[in-house]
């Protein structure tokens, strides 16, 4: 069974392994990874076509006898100031994936970490009182490597406080975290309530 550093009081706390013994699979990482960062894009970008730009639809000049070549709609997509062609719309970019493979990718994720020594349980309850000095040495004694993905639950708001405001350092609620968040961080730090609440959301 792996074993993790507790960041917060001496010692080494041992990790789950039906959350931390999981085989890498990459085909089901990239693609829970992927529908995490698509389901992020706002999906808001929105063109003008020929039909919705401000361009009167009268042909702008007589078919014959201008010299001219012969014209329609000034609102065409190859007219300066025309409608886009095949421009993009408001849209969703959402893409399902499977709540068991989900899961499993997830479990692949949180492995990679205990596989290389890059994961820490956090003892919340060291910083009930709010201290970035205090968490900033807690990493940089374990010797955390950037960027660091902290997970917490939504009672811990003294160690929220106090790795929200280091430099590369992101702390999520645990139940918002993806894959792609996990994957990401080069060093994972993990609450204790945290670790029992993925070990019953995972396991």
């Amino acid at each position: 069974m792996a074993e993790a550093t507790v960041l917060g009081k001496s010692g080494k706390a041992a990790l789950p392994a039906e959350l931390f013994g999981e085989p890498f699979h990459q085909s089901l990482v990239h693609e829970a990874a992927r529908a995490d960062l698509a389901a992020r894009r706002r999906g808001t970008a929105s063109t003008l076509t020929r039909g919705e730009v401000s361009f009167t639809t009268a042909k702008a000049w007589r078919q014959k006898g201008t010299g001219r070549a012969r014209v329609g709609s000034l609102g065409v997509p190859n007219r300066y100031g025309g409608g886009t062609a095949f421009g993009p719309k408001p849209r969703r970019y959402t893409v399902k994936v499977n709540r068991k493979a989900r899961r499993r990718a997830m479990r692949s994720a949180l492995s990679v970490h205990a596989e290389r020594g890059s994961v820490a349980v956090l003892d919340a309850s060291a910083f009930e009182t709010p201290s970035t000095k205090q968490a900033a040495a807690a990493l940089e004694k374990w010797g955390a490597r950037h960027p660091v993905l902290v997970l917490l639950t939504a009672e811990e708001v003294g160690a929220l406080k106090s790795f929200r405001n280091i430099p590369r350092v992101d702390v999520l609620e645990v139940g918002a975290a993806g894959v792609a968040d996990v994957i990401g961080a080069a060093s994972l730090v993990v609450s204790e309530t945290a670790l029992a609440t993925l070990k019953e959301r995972l396991a």
